[in-house]
Parts: structure tokens; sequence; C-alpha cells
């Protein structure tokens, strides 16, 4: 027998083992199946591709689903698929689920550009908008919204306004999406659509939320006051919204709380301290804002970094720094994007940035773009602080091969020194040896940088120039007769105008020697300044027209300030009749009118001998003292080298292309902002206390059966719909009268239960009186009426006598 067993045993045993085996097989086998087809699909032999059409028009679902599959691999691959259509369109009824998928998908694609084929299934849309699978009802109004046939827009918003009532969200969320394609179809439907957005804003749902809120910017976006009542809802499911619909409610909130709301007030006490007014319904978004800095989506991050830009005290927009600085880390593209925008911001928040300016130095591999916009960076970010160790960066950066981080470079080393007084003489050090560079750019930059910064310098030391700080070597009037000895080495046509500008700008002012003594050049002229303008004569003919003007003004200043020279006349004479007969007419227009205003002056610029004999064009003569006035006077306004920042917008596109393209327009405060009472809903009711609500039914003298207490309510707050009782309290000062009160009303129940008690007692012995006196009338009654019908029938008497049963019962 046991030998028996164990036979059994073993034979159950190896056919288990087998069926084991099989059911691995067939696992591994559906795997490999799957596997393969997966990758044949996305083959796109001609072959294969040549049997859609036939597996198309098959009556096999299985064949149907392969030629489908194999339709969107190749609507993947980027292959226009458009000639299937016709045999497409014939399987949006297909009973099969993943047939009429694969359909819908591949109609959402090309119904754009068939618009008259997708026509003829309009009807099989509007039954799936009945289909008892949600993504199915979802599906079919995205391609009945894709259809661009202006003629059936009246149906597009019926199916529309049918989804916004749907049970699911995520169809709710396919109505939102509709709609804007509706109304760029036909906008005439406007009112309609209106009103089915608003029914959307009802919705609570954080699903479908976000998809609201684009719907509204496309249809309505200056109705704002359609949010009033669901303003603080938004702002409290704001958390709870996907990632891209945070991103668009965020900017509608923007958009409402900077119209509807007051601006954030900062008024400063007698005391210095500083008291910051912001409204309750602002700082309610903000609150609901502010968690959205820890996202993993760098775009709800940057949404709400321009809420706090554009809606919070300025004492609070300094938030946004440390998660904008955690997302330079994410990827090239971000950090593209963020710096952009951090280039915005850098100026009124530099203090917060500027502990973290080795976040911002700049790497070798990093494009051009990142490279400009961390030099700016920087530039915004010196402080006396970091200074030395910003502007051994900037020198490096000159030796770029990038000629634009070149001049960035060089203006910030500029910038430094008029910021930071006490880096003045180590960048002006670095700046006179950029003069002596090989490459033309840096010199150029250099030499522009130089000229904003002499000017500064004589501007501040124009009354005191013998003052002992004058001598060094770097003084600004050294720094121009070093410039004017370097005209030679300098060739870049801007870097000569400038030079040429400040040595005609400043030649009559006092050289200064090594013994300190001030002297002047011959006549008032600065040594320097005629040895400038011989060396620009002899070189006027291969000059560009920017380098001429600066000539003919230079001539034109040394001949102010020396009439009498001969030799400056002679070089003036040459340099005007080069002018007069230049190519540019704004050279010719120059010499003629610098010569006609110095014909008071000398003579010697006057057309000599028979053939130019010069006639007398009569009109006012200026003085000498009156033309150097023209000339030199003025002159003393100090020009940025950079162009003033464009006001671009936080979070636009503008930041990062330069060019306008679909921006939201961004309104500006309001002096005071809506009444809030617009804004109160049932939900801003605050409730009432637990204890009070489980104690109301016997303080009311109502029923004592206990009610289920609703910690999350649905719908309106008890609070509002009842009148407390008179006597009724709903908080207590300290905990003695709370227990006071609790004995009192446990007094007044007991009482009043003893007399409800004795109520019933008589109650119930009248009633039993009134009982008896009805038997006896009832029997007297039965009695007169047995007599008066003795000669009824006995059923009428039997019927008789069951009513009046039933009425004495």
């Amino acid at each position: 027998m046991a030998a028996f067993d164990l036979n059994t045993i073993t034979e159950n045993a190896s056919r288990l083992g087998m069926r084991l085996q099989e059911t691995i097989s067939e696992h591994a086998r559906d795997l490999t199946i799957a596997r393969g087809s997966g990758s044949n699909y996305l083959d796109s032999s001609e072959e294969k591709v040549k049997n859609i059409r036939k597996q198309l028009d098959s009556n096999s679902d299985r064949e149907k689903l392969e030629a489908m599959k194999r339709l969107i691999a190749l609507i993947s691959k980027g292959r226009n698929v458009s000639e299937y259509f016709a045999q497409v369109v014939k399987n949006v009824a297909s009973h099969n689920l993943e047939i009429r998928k694969l359909v819908y998908i591949y109609l959402l694609r090309y119904a754009e550009q068939e618009p008259d084929l997708a026509l003829l299934s309009i009807n099989t849309f509007q039954k799936d908008l009945s289909d008892p699978n949600p993504l199915i009802r979802a599906m079919a109004l995205r391609v009945l919204s894709g259809i661009k046939v202006p003629m059936i827009g009246s149906i597009v918003v019926l199916a529309i306004k049918k989804c916004a009532a749907d049970i699911s969200p995520y169809v709710r969320k396919a109505a939102a999406l509709a709609i804007p394609k509706c109304y760029s179809l036909d906008s005439t439907h406007q009112p309609e659509l209106i009103n089915i957005i608003t029914t959307l804003l009802r919705d609570r749902s954080p699903l479908s939320i976000g998809s609201v809120a684009i719907a509204f910017e496309a249809v309505c976006p200056t109705r704002l006051d359609l949010l009033h009542q669901h303003y603080r809802r938004l702002c409290r499911t704001l958390i709870d919204v996907d990632e891209w619909g945070q991103v668009d409610l965020l900017n509608l909130l923007i958009r409402y709380a900077r119209t509807m709301l007051p601006r954030p007030v900062e008024t400063t006490q007698e005391s210095g301290d500083t008291v910051i007014e912001v409204d309750s319904d602002l700082r309610l978004l903000l609150q609901m804002a502010e968690p959205l800095f820890q996202s993993n989506n760098p775009a709800v991050v940057l949404a709400v970094a321009r809420t706090f830009w554009y809606l919070a005290p300025s004492s609070e927009t300094s938030k946004l720094v440390p998660p904008l600085l955690r997302l330079l880390n994410a990827s090239p593209e971000v950090q593209r994007v963020v710096l952009a925008y951090l280039v915005l911001v850098a100026e009124p928040l530099s203090q917060a940035l500027s502990p973290f300016y080795t976040r911002f130095l700049v790497r070798a591999s990093d494009i051009r773009q990142v490279k400009k916009d961390k030099v700016r960076l920087l530039r915004a970010v010196i402080s006396v602080d970091n200074y030395q160790a910003l502007l051994r960066e900037f020198v490096t950066y000159a030796e770029d091969t990038d000629d634009e981080l070149v001049a960035d470079a060089i203006q910030a080393i500029g910038y430094c020194a008029r910021l930071v007084p006490d880096s003045t003489q180590q960048c002006l050090t670095s700046l006179m040896s950029f003069i002596q560079s090989k490459h033309d750019v840096v010199v150029a930059n250099a030499v522009i940088v130089l000229k904003s910064l002499v000017q500064l310098r004589l501007q501040q030391q124009q009354s005191t120039l013998s003052v002992a700080g004058s001598i060094a070597s770097t003084s600004p009037l050294a720094i121009i007769s070093r410039l004017a000895y370097h005209i030679d080495v300098i060739r870049h046509p801007k870097a000569r105008a400038c030079v040429l500008w400040l040595v005609g700008q400043y030649a009559s002012s006092p050289t200064v020697q090594e013994n300190g003594i001030h002297e002047r050049g011959p006549e008032g002229v600065a040594e320097w300044a005629p040895d400038v303008l011989r060396k620009s004569a002899k070189s006027f003919m291969g000059e560009t027209s920017l380098v001429k003007l600066q000539i003919v003004t230079l001539a034109a200043k040394l001949l102010v300030l020396n009439p009498t020279d001969s030799t400056l006349g002679l070089l003036a004479r040459y340099v005007f009749s080069l002018a007069r007969y230049d190519q540019d007419f704004d050279v010719r227009d120059r010499a003629r009118s610098l010569s006609s205003l110095l014909s008071g002056v000398t003579p010697i610029l006057q057309p000599q001998g028979e053939d130019e004999a010069h006639e007398d064009a009569g009109g006012v003569v200026l003085r000498r003292e009156q033309v150097r006035m023209i000339l030199f006077e003025g002159k003393f306004g100090i020009s940025e080298e950079l162009a003033a920042e464009d006001r671009t917008a936080f979070g636009s596109i503008k930041a990062i292309t330069g060019k306008t393209f679909g921006d939201s327009y961004l309104p500006d405060w309001l002096e005071e902002g809506t009444e809030p009472s617009l804004r109160d809903t049932e939900d801003d009711v605050p409730q009432g206390p637990v204890y009070a609500q489980a104690s109301l039914p016997r303080a009311m003298g109502g029923s004592t059966k206990a009610t289920p207490v609703v910690l999350t309510p649905t719908g309106p707050s008890p609070s509002s719909s009842y009148v407390r009782p008179e006597g009724y309290k709903s908080s207590w000062t300290d905990l003695d009268r709370f227990y006071e009160d609790d004995n009192d009303e446990e007094a007044e129940e007991a009482e009043s239960e003893s007399e409800e008690s004795q109520d019933e007692d008589e109650s119930e012995e009248e009633e039993g009186e009134e009982e008896e006196e009805e038997g006896e009338e009832e029997e007297e009654e039965e009695e007169e009426t047995e007599e008066e019908s003795g000669t009824e029938d006995p059923d009428d008497r039997t019927d008789s006598g069951d009513e009046h049963t039933q009425h004495a019962g």
C-alpha cells in the first residue's frame, strides 16, 4: 500500500513538473512574440507597408489591429500616412476597443488635413460620447473638435456641453481643452462657451481645473469677474493640480490678483520698523504657491517665482533665489532659461545673489548665450566683499575667443571701477594693459571703457585739478596722454574715434610733469595734441567715416585754442580741404559747417586763389569765445557703455529669444482692490464647534438622539442655517466656567425630563378616560342601529360591524 502511494505521488509530481514547464514555455513564447512584434512594427520596409491597406480592409480584427499598430509606429517615426485615411475611417465603429483607440489616435493626427472624410464619421463620434468607457468619450470629443469645418460648430458646442457635465474628470478635462479649438473654429459661439467655462469653474476635481484655466485664457481672458466666487477655492486646490495645470492656473491667478486685489503696502513707523500690509486673499495665494518651490518640474518653479516677483512684497521676493539656483544643475536647457530670467531680476536682488556668485562662473563648455548671461550676473552682484575675485575672472574672460564675451568682460571692469571706488586703481591698470593687446576687439573695448572712466573722474575733479592724486600715472590726463601716444597702435575705428575725441576735448587741460608743475603746450594746447593731429592728417584718406568726422572736429578745436599758430593752421587747412571733397556727405557737411563757424576766428580756412574766390555769404560772425563754448561746453555727459535693458517681463519668451511671441499682458496694480465680499462663499463661513453641534438639539428642547458628526462638510455650513437659542454660549473663559455651564445644562435637562415624564403620565390618564367614554358611546350607537335595522341583510350588518371595528381600532 505504501509502495502504491509512493508511485502515485511520483507520477503526480512528474505531471506537475511537465505542466509547469509547458506553462513557462508558453509564457516565454508569448513574451518573445510580443517583443518581436513590437520591433517588427517599426520595420518600414515596402512589402510590409503595402499590406497595410489590405489588412485594414480585412474582416479579421487581428489583422486590422496589426495594421493600425504599424500605422501608429510610422507616425511616431515622422512618416506621412494620410493616404490610408479612408480605410481607417471605416473602422471607427469597430467593436474591438484596442482598434478604436488606435483609430482615434490616427484621426487626431490627420482629421485637420482630411475634414471632408472625417465628416462621414460624425454620427459615430456623437454616439461614442455616450460610451461607458470614459477614454472613448474623451477621444471622441477630441476628434470631433479637431475637425476644422465651421459648419459643425454647433454640434461641437453641444458635445462640449454634454462632456462638461460628465461624471468622469478626465472627460471634463477633454471638454475644457476642446473649448479653445471650437472658439478658434467659430468665434460666434463665445457666449455659449463662456457659460460652459462658468460651469467648469465649479468643478472641484484638480484634474480638470488646469485645462479650464487654458480655456478661460483663450476665450474670455478679460472676464476676470467670473473668478470671484472661485478664487479662494482655486488657491486651495492649487497644490493638488497636475504640474502643467499649476503653471496655467498660476498665470491666471497672477492676472486676477493684479487686477482685483490691492497692492502690498510697506510703511515705516517712527521707531524705524517696517510694517507690510498684505491683503488676506493675496496672502492666501502666496501661501498656497510657496510649497510648489519644491516641485520637480522646472516650469512650475519658474511659475511660482514669477508669482512672487509680481505679487509678493519686496521683502519676500528673495524667496525665489534658492529655488532658481537649484535649477541651474537640472540640465543645460533649463540652465539657459533660468539664467535668462535671473538676469532680469539680478539688479533688484543683487544682495540675495551676491553670496552665490560662484554659481555663475563661466565654464569653457558653456554656450555663448550662457556665457553672456553669467558675465551679466557677475557684473550685477559686484560688491566690496567679492570685487577682487570677480576682477580676476573678468581679466581672464577678456582673453576668450568670443568677441561679445570679451566686450562684456571689459565693460564689467569699468562698471566695477565706478561702483567700488577702492577698485579704481586695479581696474585702470588692467584696462591700460589691454591697450597693448594684439586683438583689436580688446583694444577697442578698453579704450571705450577708459573714455567713460576719464569723463567720470574729470567731472569729479574739474574744480580740484591741483590735488596730489592727479600726479599719479593713472590720473585722467595721464591716461589721455598715454592713449594719444598709442594712436598708431589702435586700429579699431570706434577706438580711434574715442581717442581723437578725448584728445580734442581735453587738449586745453594742463599737463603734469614729474616735479608737479602744471604746464601747457604751446599757446594753450597740450603738447601731445598737435602730434595726434599730424598723424591723423597723414592717414586721413585711409580712415573710415567715423574717424574722419573726429579728425575734422579735432582740427577745429585745436585751431580755436590757438588760432595764431601757423603749424596748426596749415594742418587744419589740409584736413578741411580733404574733407570738403570727401565721398561721404556727412564728412563734407561737417567740414563746411565748421569752416563757416571758424570764419570769425581765423581766415586761414577760407579758399585762396582766383578760382576759389570766397564770397561773403553774410550773416552773424561768432567770436572766438562763442565758438569755443559751442565746441567744448556741455560735453561732460557720461554715457553708459551698456544699453539700458528692455523692460522684458519675467517668465516671457522674449527674455530667452529676444522676440515677442504670445507673451501674456500683465496689468498694473489698481489703487484699490475690489470688494472682498465678492469672493465670499459658503465654504468660507467658519464651522461651529463639534460639541456645540452635539448639544444643540438638547439645548433647544428637541430630540436627544445622537447625530453623526461630519468632520469634512460637503455642503453649506450648519452654522449658517440655524439661529442660536437665547443664552447659548459657544466659548468659555476658563475650565471651571466650562464645567459650571455643563452642570447647569445637566440640571436643566433633568428638570425638563421630569416635567416631561409628569406631562406624559397625565396625558396617558386623560387618553384612557377618553377611550372609555368613546367605547361606551359606540356600544350605545350599535344597539340603536341593530334595533332600527332589524330586517337588514346579515352581510350588511357584518360589513357595518367591521367598519365600526376598524373605526374603533
